[in-house]
């Protein structure tokens, strides 16, 4: 009886000693780290759903870190602690952990309301800690319980092959069967379904007709009867931009004259099969709306869903008395951040199309009866912009202007520039060369430079400090970037600190987030900012100061 009660007690506490043989002490003391820090402060608000999830993968990846520290002293034959000593060092290091959980979790709340003070958004009075507590432990078992099942797969793999190859032959090529395994899975099942999804949802509400949204009467007019395009071939936000906008009428109440309905051409998806043929048609139907019988002309690259920012277009069409024409070309119907990673050439190969058709049609035109040629594009759009010409193909005859508003970290030409910028200047604020090209601005619009002129073309990226969109980092992982160095942006809080793997997760999910934010940071731009930066790019004539307060206090309002 004594023996069968030993070995009951001894099966009853095998699990649970195999499970306390499988904690490690330092894998917990890291990731506990990683989760503390994970709840300070970065660039835009988060809410505590949000916050879970990045605390759960900080703290699996610090227990990782720890764990593999860990490793690493046994496999140089460090001095081990004896086995009470080490379970001692244990049950302290879950004890401080829990307690610096706790801690770290009640004050998540002040940290947050640092950010949301500076964005002028009401305090929130708790972060609720116990349910971002229990998000982010939840995270983090899943992902254990997937690293695990990574290792036994690896294990049973390696341990089947080497029935027939040496061990260390073995064990590599079952490392990569089941990273292959996994990888598959991941990509070929979750990926592929998440993706079939949204592809599925964004071409539904691509397609969706607003009864609200009524194709033009009047002939000149883009989706009108007599247009090249078909309003229904146009796309939902194809329609979208060229019904709204100021008409001639609402441009002439404002200054107290007359003005002309500005011109706007958009050319959908679905409208031609090609990027080339949808160029064309949009030449064509640029040329039949009289587009290039105007002031000015912009180019403009929309963002990954076809969305033309309306603070963008209609400040400027104010700013031009209405004497203006835009076109732009769909590339995609999904979300920015998933038309890069799916069809990341698609929306260059579509603007450069567009640009080669109209800037030869423009080149063409006796120079003192064209328009002044300008090109535009937000986010993913700006940095298709970007990449849509060849500095070396215009440089005989070069457009006039460039407003590239949020470029993604992505952009080559941005990150060129800000990488050669002037040693004092903040990566934030650049200031390049002699500042006759390319200049920066912000919410604070400082794009008069004492004693510097500009040249024949002028180029402004409009940048918020606090757009994760712009500034994130992948060098962030493993060390601090220059953004964050002081002096820090004025949207910036100054309780943002840099920690190794934490940031970038952190900037991951606020990219994420980066339209969540109050209008006038992150990645959502304000019209008045917009009015500073075309009032540099433009250089509108007969618009006084006065005017210029005006059109700002009116965007303000709406």
């Amino acid at each position: 009886m004594e023996q069968l009660r030993q070995t009951h007690l001894s099966g009853e506490t095998r699990p649970l000693g195999g499970l306390l043989r499988s904690f490690s002490a330092s894998g917990l003391l890291v990731g506990v780290l990683f989760f503390a820090v994970s709840l300070t402060p970065s660039l835009v608000p988060r809410p505590y759903l949000i916050q879970g999830v990045i605390s759960g993968v900080s703290l699996a990846a610090g227990y990782a870190i720890g764990a593999f520290l860990r490793w690493l002293w046994s496999f140089f034959e460090l001095r081990e602690p004896s086995a009470r000593r080490e379970r001692t060092l244990k049950i302290a290091a879950a004890i401080v952990c829990i307690a610096a959980a706790v801690v770290f979790l009640w004050q998540t709340a002040g940290w947050q309301n640092m950010v949301r003070t500076l964005m002028g958004l009401e305090p929130i009075e708790s972060a609720e800690p116990v349910t971002l507590g229990l998000i982010a432990a939840l995270v983090f078992v899943l992902l254990v319980f997937t690293a695990r099942l990574f290792r036994l797969t690896f294990r049973v793999l390696s341990r089947w092959l080497e029935r027939f190859l040496t061990r260390p032959v073995a064990r590599a090529i079952g490392g990569l069967a089941a990273i292959a395994l996994f990888w598959s899975v991941a990509n070929g099942v979750i990926f592929e379904f998440a993706l079939r999804a949204a592809d599925s949802s964004f071409q539904t509400l691509d397609a969706l007709v607003d009864p609200d949204v009524a194709p033009p009467t009047d002939p000149m007019k883009t989706g009108s009867d007599a247009s090249l395009l078909s309003w229904e071939e146009l796309g939902r936000q194809g329609r979208e931009f060229l019904a709204s906008g100021p008409s001639g009428a609402e441009i002439g109440a404002f200054f107290g004259g007359n003005a002309p309905d500005p011109v706007r051409v958009y050319v959908g998806l679905n409208s031609a099969e090609t990027p080339r043929a949808r160029a064309r048609l949009a030449l064509e139907e640029l040329t039949r709306a009289g587009g290039f019988t105007r002031g000015a002309l912009v180019i403009v690259v929309p963002t990954g869903t076809g969305w033309i920012d309306p603070a963008a277009l209609d400040t400027l069409e104010y700013l031009l008395k209405g004497d203006v024409a835009s076109v732009a070309v769909q590339y995609s119907y999904l979300t920015s951040w998933l038309s890069l990673l799916v069809e990341p050439g698609y929306g260059a190969e579509t603007a450069n199309a567009l640009f080669e058709e109209v800037y030869r049609y423009w080149t063409t035109l006796p120079r003192d009866r064209r328009p002044k040629l300008y090109l535009h594009g937000l986010s993913l759009g700006a940095m298709n912009s970007q990449g849509s010409l060849d500095l070396f193909d215009i440089i005989s005859d070069p457009f006039q202007g460039a407003l590239w508003s949020g470029p993604p970290f992505q952009s080559d030409l941005w990150r060129s520039v800000t990488a050669d910028r002037v040693p004092d200047s903040p990566a934030w604020l650049p200031r390049y060369r002699d500042s006759s090209i390319i200049r920066f601005t912000n919410q604070q619009g400082d794009l008069d430079i004492p004693g510097v002129d500009w040249g024949a073309m002028r180029i402004v990226y409009l940048q918020y400090a606090s757009d994760p969109v712009t500034f994130f980092d992948p060098h962030a992982f493993y060390r601090e970037p220059d953004w964050m160095k002081a002096p820090r942006g004025p949207d910036v809080s100054p309780a943002l600190s840099w920690f190794p793997v934490v940031t970038g997760l952190q900037l991951l999910a606020d990219m994420a987030l980066a339209t969540t934010s109050p209008i006038g940071y992150g990645h959502v731009y304000a019209p008045e900012h917009y009015i500073d930066a075309w009032l540099a790019v433009v250089d509108p004539q007969g618009v006084t100061a006065a005017d210029v307060a005006r059109l700002k206090a009116q965007f303000r309002s709406h």
